[in-house]
């Protein structure tokens, strides 16, 4: 099972808060209106400012907003602000950086990087946008029929 880690999750939830408000937020509200601890939330919008996809203002009407539009953010950017590059295993790294012994031998090495960069780029289709558009059942469904269609 390939799954995210929960900051990770819990930064693409945070991301939603904020582009969902009227005004710029705090830790302190984010955290009130999500249930994520305070540490937690300060420690992935201060990743998520050094990824580039939030702002920090200072002052009394200070707090985080987004750096870009709800269209020109993606899953993709949020996971890597937080996790680093998407890869489904160590092979696409230098060799001097995986625990493997088979590195040399492995036919499958140069291949993940064309699996690594399919979940990548199905993680750019999704837009922050269009996580916080409201969706009817239909909308859902022809949604869901169309990325079945695609992977088939």
């Amino acid at each position: 099972m390939i799954r995210l880690t929960n900051l990770a999750d819990y930064a693409v939830v945070l991301m939603c808060e904020v582009a969902n408000a009227p005004d710029r937020v705090s830790a302190q509200g984010l955290s009130a209106s999500t249930g994520i601890p305070v540490p937690t939330v300060s420690k992935i919008l201060n990743a998520l400012g050094r990824g580039n996809l939030l702002v920090s203002h200072r002052g009394l009407k200070g707090g985080f907003a987004l750096a870009r539009g709800v269209a020109d953010i993606t899953v993709a950017d949020i996971v890597e602000a937080i996790d680093g590059p998407i890869a489904l295993t160590h092979c696409t790294e230098p060799q001097d950086n995986t625990n493997c012994g088979y590195t040399e031998i492995c036919f499958m090495r140069p291949k993940w990087q064309v699996i690594n960069g399919a979940v990548r780029g199905a993680l750019e289709n999704v837009t922050l946008a269009s996580l916080i558009t409201p969706m009817t059942g239909e909308e859902l469904a022809a949604q869901f029929e169309a990325q079945a269609a695609t992977a088939n």
